[in-house]
């Protein structure tokens, strides 16, 4: 089992820039495919970003290509998302999340924990 603590969010203009954390537990994490999410109300949770275990490999949705980076920290149990030239559209609760078998896949059910997330807001 492993527990994934989000942080890092918060309320900020068009074009600004945040950049998120997720805490890991436990001494597997860097074995973890892991994957950013994110669901606006009255929305599905999309796929934003994921990493192989051994930063080999990133993936982006088109929305966020170009503007968002995804990377990880194996020895401080850590992963980030660093966004860039935020717009308003972006704004939504931000969910990490890990594939325990070090599977990357774009897809929520594919994955095995979750943090509890955090809340990003652009303003126009």
């Amino acid at each position: 089992q492993v527990q994934l603590v989000e942080s890092g969010g918060g309320l900020v203009q068009a074009g600004g820039s945040l950049r998120l954390s997720c805490a890991a537990s436990g001494r597997a994490f860097s074995s973890y495919a892991m994957g950013w999410f994110r669901q606006a109300p009255g929305k599905e949770r999309e796929f934003v970003a994921a990493i192989t275990w051994n930063s080999g490999s990133t993936y982006y949705a088109d929305s966020v290509k170009g503007r968002f980076t995804i990377s990880r920290h194996n020895a401080k149990n850590t992963l980030y998302l660093q966004m860039n030239s935020l717009k308003p559209e972006d704004t939504a609760a931000y969910y990490c999340a890990a594939n325990r078998f070090g599977e990357v896949s774009r897809t929520p059910g594919r994955y095995d924990y979750w943090g509890q997330g955090t809340q990003v807001t652009v303003s126009s």
